[in-house]
């Protein structure tokens, strides 16, 4: 071993330091001095570091729609996400139905939120033949589809602050009941895009959030292999940030590498192998966005009960999740949209119910919702610290969301 130099000594006693001041200020708030994912590279973000969003089931609510975006408010979140279905708005051709949207607008912006629209869910009029059953198909006519995006960017032109285009097309369920196929998402993703930007050019488009899934064949495939082949088609030049999925199989801080992670998507840092993705084709100027953070209480469906958890760690590694990104991913991941508030209408038979951080029927918040709304937030440079009463008393009235446009 070589002798150390004054220069040796000097340099790990800097290193010494700055693990000390981490220390000092808590592990969560220590921020790398590296730069392993081109953070610094960001240029032109569409969301501020970070936006806070929460997926909502407003369309068919019962009546709920205003409790559920005070809900928004008073979490300090300041962005919602519903789904506009195609299936909805023309459930005939030619026959639009506008309704439901428009009240959903109204009571966004009377709380002063923004929205986030997701597209998708074709109408069976629109599929191929045989494709009627499947979750999600995409259309035998590619102007139907687009007519639809522009119907909706044109009745709302600056008033929707995002697109999300399509849902996990990585799945066959949702392409289908076919093998999924990059390069015909890549081309709906073009007819959309194109359609919006024409209509309401200052709107944010994401890409469809993918599945994590190790799947490879005709039922699903593998989200990085997928986004991979969406780059070599091109889509990156038809949207401002790249949407992804990190939904909760293990603890937040565990890493695709870890001898902890069962397989390499099983994580939520598995959205670090995706932007590896991004730095190999050179978009590193991009942002990242989360379309859908989310853990599971399910005791009951067997396709999930097997990676659920209990309310309080739900609770607990959601925070965990949002202080990993604080540290550890701004700005390169701009917005996370987490899972959810739910359908009034969904009974514990209901997968989607069990990802909830309210009760379903409206009884009451699970501890998550008590958890999400008094801790700590951060976007560019307004902060929100943490409540030391985590109580619900301790919420008070409706708060202003975090970083008000």
């Amino acid at each position: 071993m070589r002798a150390l130099t004054r220069k040796r000594i000097a340099a790990l006693l800097f290193v010494f330091a700055l693990i000390t001041a981490g220390a000092a200020l808590g592990w969560r708030y220590f921020q790398p001095v590296w730069d392993p994912f081109k953070a610094s590279a960001i240029t032109g973000a569409p969301f501020p570091s970070l936006t806070y969003g929460v997926h909502t089931f407003l369309w068919w609510d019962g009546g709920d729609v205003g409790k559920h975006l005070d809900w928004v408010r008073l979490m300090s979140f300041s962005h919602a996400k519903q789904t506009f279905a195609w299936r909805d708005v023309e459930p005939v051709p030619g026959l639009w139905d506008w309704r439901q949207a428009d009240r959903i607008l109204s009571e966004v912006q009377r709380r002063e939120l923004q929205l986030i629209v997701r597209l998708g869910q074709t109408p069976e009029w629109a599929r191929f033949p045989g494709a009627g059953q499947a979750h999600d198909a995409p259309p035998a006519d590619m102007s139907k589809w687009r007519a639809y995006c522009a119907a909706v960017a044109e009745r709302y032109r600056g008033r929707i602050s995002a697109y999300q285009i399509w849902n996990e097309p990585n799945l066959s369920r949702e392409w289908g009941d076919e093998r999924p196929d990059p390069a015909g998402y890549v081309d709906l993703l073009a007819e959309c895009s194109a359609a919006i930007r024409q209509a309401d050019p200052a709107a944010i488009l994401i890409s469809a959030g993918l599945a994590p899934t190790g799947t490879h064949g005709e039922l699903a495939t593998p989200d990085d292999v997928y986004l991979d082949q969406m780059y070599r088609n091109g889509f990156q030049r038809h949207i401002d940030a790249v949407g992804v999925h990190a939904p909760g199989y293990a603890p937040p801080e565990i890493g695709p590498d870890d001898p902890q992670a069962a397989q390499r998507w099983f994580t939520f840092r598995r959205v670090e192998d995706l932007r590896k993705i991004m730095l190999s084709h050179g978009d590193e100027a991009r942002q990242m966005a989360i379309m859908e953070l989310g853990y599971t209480i399910d005791p009951v469906n067997p396709d999930y009960q097997w990676f659920s958890v209990t309310e309080q760690q739900q609770a607990q590694y959601l925070e965990r999740a949002f202080e990993f990104v604080i540290a550890n991913w701004r700005p390169w991941v701009g917005l996370i949209v987490l899972l959810n508030l739910p359908d009034p209408g969904w009974s514990p038979a209901d997968e989607q119910y069990w990802w909830s951080i309210v009760e379903p029927d409206g009884s009451g918040p699970r501890p998550a919702f008590i958890t999400l709304a008094n801790m700590r937030k951060v976007c560019g440079d307004f902060v929100i610290p943490a409540r030391e009463d985590d109580s619900p008393a301790a919420l008070g009235q409706v708060k202003a969301p975090i970083c008000p446009p």
